[in-house]
């Protein structure tokens, strides 16, 4: 089963989670991470790190934002780099996830970033296709060769 990591502005994260949980009873290798005004980066890489060893049992974990490009958006980019089976989806919100929570017991971390991708809701996106759209600058010749 994929892990979740919601992260959101304010109480968002928590707020969603127990809408989740009150429709599907407890939910497993589920968290929620709320960044507040004034929380430093550090602290939120640190609490997304910790949720994101607590969720994961080897099958990959899917960080849930709500604003591509803002802070826990940020953070959890930076991590996802630095281990396998790890999606990054931004313009998350509780009825996209509804929809979602069946099918993270079955789909790969891949899988399931492309299909809720696929959704076509306005605003949802991932990193690997935000990444897709923006290819790194690659030299087409050696500059130090003499």
């Amino acid at each position: 089963m994929l892990g979740w990591v919601i992260t959101c502005h304010d109480d968002n994260a928590q707020a969603i989670l127990e809408r989740l949980e009150k429709n599907f009873g407890p939910l497993p290798q589920c968290l929620a991470v709320n960044y507040w005004r004034g929380l430093s980066t550090n602290m939120l890489s640190r609490m997304m790190c910790d949720a994101q060893h607590q969720t994961d049992t080897g099958e990959g974990v899917i960080f849930l934002t709500d604003k591509s490009g803002a802070a826990p958006y940020r953070a959890a980019a930076l991590l996802s780099h630095k281990h396998e089976n790890c999606e990054v989806i931004s313009g998350i919100n509780y009825e996209l996830l509804e929809m979602m929570y069946p099918l993270r017991e079955t789909l790969s971390s891949a899988e399931f970033r492309d299909m809720i991708v696929g959704q076509e809701i306005p605003g949802v996106s991932s990193l690997w296709h935000q990444q897709q759209k923006n290819r790194p600058f690659v030299l087409l010749h050696d500059l130090y060769k003499n």
